[in-house]
This record gives C-alpha cells, structure tokens and sequence, in this order.
C-alpha cells in the first residue's frame, strides 16, 4: 500500500456531519424520534400524578408542590411541546403516507410548517393554563 498524498491528509475517511447539513426533513425526522422518547419518559410523571392521586391528599399535595416548582414546570412545557410537536410530524407522515408532499420544496415547507404549529399549539396551551397569572390576577 502506498502513502497517502499529501492533499489527502486533512480530508475526512468518509462523510460526516461536520461536513455536511442536514436538511430540515432529516431535523424533524430525529426530533420525531426524540419526542417520542421524551413522550414515554414523561409518563414516568403521568404515572406518579395517577399514584398520587390514589393516595391521598397528602401524597397528591406532594405531587402538585413538584408540578408547580420550576422543575415541574420546565418538565410539563417540555412534555406537552414533545406532545404537539410528535402529533404533528404523525399527522405530517400521515399526509406522506397519502403520497403528497414528496417534492422537496413541499417537504421542507411542511416540516418547517410542523415546527411551526407545534409551537404555537405549546404557546397556546401554556397561555390558557397561565392565563390568571398574564393577565395580571393571582395563581390559583
């Protein structure tokens, strides 16, 4: 085997993504899949929330003082955004399955439009919940 060129030194073996940017479509398509680890981690408190609720006032107070400490919250906006933004890549592959949206254009639109409305549709929700608290009156 002879030695490499001295061109070929600071080349990469093969491909990578230092190299190369991954579309929009390849973005949304491994955010769909983390979603939906996020999804299946935040039933862990979906499932305390149920236990807690079984158990008494006690316990479910306790449930609550964590729902409603920054943690909790980070952990709720976060599940409820994995929530929308995994059914709308489901209701975009779905609309895939029916063979549209495979033009570039088209698919790169409809997953930014995916990010989009999974956005909005967390906004909104957080801003219905934190309604009392935005428009100046007490959390109740």
């Amino acid at each position: 085997m002879s030695e490499s060129s001295p061109l070929q030194k600071d080349r990469p073996l093969s491909p990578h993504l230092q190299v190369y940017r991954l579309p929009i479509t390849a973005i949304t398509s491994i955010l769909h899949r983390a979603t939906g680890i996020a999804l299946m981690l935040g039933l862990i408190l979906f499932t305390w929330g149920l236990m807690a609720l079984a158990g008494g006032e006690d316990s479910y107070n306790t449930f609550m003082s964590f729902c409603t400490s920054l943690t909790g919250q980070i952990m709720l906006i976060g599940w409820s955004g994995a929530f929308f933004y995994h059914l709308c890549t489901g209701l975009r592959h779905f609309i895939l399955d029916s063979g549209c949206l495979y033009e570039k254009k088209a698919a790169a639109r409809s997953s930014w439009a995916v990010i989009l409305i999974a956005v909005l549709l967390t906004a909104a929700t957080w801003a219905y919940v934190y309604q009392d608290v935005l428009m100046g009156g007490t959390a109740g």
